[in-house]
């Protein structure tokens, strides 16, 4: 069973920035659809950043320009990088292999204002 680890969360001021990562068991190198996700409290899950295995980024319209979504094959991680962040922005960040359907935990992201 692959396991996905997210790492980075944590509280910072709006504007502030913080780096998330996330680590797989296996190799990345041939994963086409990495990517992260957000879930706020009674609200549903939703996609952030994507990335293929050719290292094509898709966002969602409420991060572009502020976050950067990346890989690391040799590494076998992931990345993404928030900044300019909003209390909005708030929620449990989770990375998934949305071909093979593995899930991380998540790490939590708190924007205070």
């Amino acid at each position: 069973q692959v396991q996905l680890v997210e790492s980075g969360g944590g509280l910072v001021q709006a504007g502030g920035s913080l780096r998330l990562s996330c680590t797989s068991s296996e190799s990345i190198a041939n994963s086409d659809a990495l990517g992260w996700f957000r879930q706020a409290p009674g609200k549903q899950r939703g996609l952030v950043a994507a990335i293929s295995a050719a290292g094509v980024a898709n966002y969602a319209d409420s991060v572009e320009g502020r976050f950067t979504i990346s890989r690391d094959n040799a590494k076998n991680t992931i990345y993404l990088q928030m900044n300019d962040l909003k209390p909005e922005d708030t929620a449990l960040y989770l990375c998934a292999d949305l071909l093979n359907h593995y899930w991380g935990h998540g790490t939590q992201v708190t924007v205070s204002s």
